[in-house]
């Protein structure tokens, strides 16, 4: 075999149809369209258009919203944060912050930072610098003899803000 004797199999590619070319070809006249109707005009796209028939996307239930002012934090449970301490993967005299919980792989996302949760138990004591931390969280981390910094401000209690 030469580069030069190459050829597709026998059926391989097909030419395509030439529609409206005449009564012969069999494709002439209305050109495979059928008569009349919305389908036989040009420029028709009916998505989603069921016949008159409530559509499928319209039929299915609705849930959930979506806010646009909801932050995006990492979450990240004391519990993980100890198990990569006791494997030595975290520094426990480097203040630990999002960057660094990053680098060790247990912030995943988090557009708007980390937030600590108090889920597990702390024996060492860290220094954290992260944007939010549940109740739990801090009390168990400065029990440790942790501090925890929060760089985002709290919200403002609804109560405090009526007076």
């Amino acid at each position: 075999m030469k580069l030069n004797e190459i050829r597709d199999n026998a059926g391989a590619r097909h030419r395509r149809m030439r529609i409206g070319r005449g009564i012969g070809s069999g494709k002439g006249k209305t050109g495979g369209r059928g008569q009349k109707g919305q389908k036989s005009r040009s420029g028709v796209a009916i998505k989603g258009f069921e016949g008159g028939q409530m559509p499928l996307h319209m039929r299915l239930p609705k849930r959930g919203f979506n806010n646009p002012f909801g932050k995006d934090y990492a979450e990240v449970n004391i519990g993980m944060i100890q198990k990569l301490v006791d494997a030595g993967k975290l520094e426990t005299s480097a203040v630990i912050d999002h960057e660094v919980l990053k680098a060790a792989g247990l912030a995943r996302g988090g557009k708007n930072g980390v937030r600590l949760l108090g889920k597990g138990e702390l024996t060492a004591a860290l220094t954290f610098k992260v944007a939010g931390a549940s109740k739990g969280a801090i009390a168990a981390v400065e029990k440790a003899g942790g501090k925890v910094e929060v760089t985002v401000p709290a919200k403002a209690d609804k109560a405090a803000d009526a007076e």
